[in-house]
């Protein structure tokens, strides 16, 4: 596979930026239907990634609203496309997660169409934010994803969640684990964060990195 690049990619420069501040974040749509989705041509930034990783807990976080995503203890709650706007700026954007064992056939494959479909008919997406288990070793079913998005060209970043529930020897034993396996087919690595939605680690670095993406659109614009 080749080295990680996309017309989209190109868009991002490094700038020295203070912290995005989240002074405004409220729903706006739900749906799975990306004609429904919102037309005023906005970046979004889209979070996917396996059930029970953290996703809500995660949104929260980065937003500092404790009720903008629903938080659940059971796996799969969130089964549409999810629209809140930021600052009137920019959409988060939430994914339903893959690998939900429990949900029916019926409803994984509805779930993958329009995922699928919003994933690679989305204009207005600049990037993915893949949330990954810290806790785990590499899991086939996200490197199958993020394999996928390589093929398709859609720029993503690896998120690694709940880093605060493992020692930091474990993380980075986990972190080269997954950094070997993403090289088998890679020349180089999209941008890997870590963080803790209870401590609110890797808030900052989130932040100033869509902060810089949006800087460098409008640069181009």
């Amino acid at each position: 596979m080749g080295i990680f690049t996309s017309e989209k990619r190109n868009l991002i420069v490094i700038l020295q930026k203070k912290l995005m501040k989240i002074k405004t974040a409220s729903f706006v749509i739900s749906n799975t239907d990306i004609s429904k989705c919102p037309q005023d041509g906005k970046p979004e930034y889209a979070f996917i990634g396996r059930s029970n990783v953290g996703k809500s807990s995660l949104i929260n976080m980065l937003t500092n609203n404790k009720k903008l995503a629903k938080t659940s203890g059971k796996p799969g709650k969130t089964q549409l496309i999810n629209h809140f706007i930021i600052n009137d700026e920019w959409y988060l954007v939430d994914l339903p997660g893959y690998g939900y064992a429990k949900s029916s056939k019926t409803n994984r494959a509805e779930w993958e169409k329009f995922i699928v479909k919003y994933l690679t008919k989305r204009e207005e997406l600049v990037n993915v934010f893949v949330l990954i288990d810290s806790r785990l070793e590499p899991q086939k079913i996200d490197l199958e994803f993020m394999n996928w998005c390589g093929e398709k060209q859609i720029p993503f970043s690896m998120v690694f969640t709940k880093i605060d529930k493992l020692s930091s020897s474990l993380l980075q034993k986990n972190l080269a684990k997954y950094k070997k396996e993403m090289l088998k087919q890679w020349e180089s690595l999209p941008p890997v964060y870590t963080t803790s939605s209870e401590s609110k680690f890797g808030r900052e670095r989130l932040l100033n990195y869509i902060e810089q993406i949006n800087l460098a659109i409008e640069e181009q614009s």
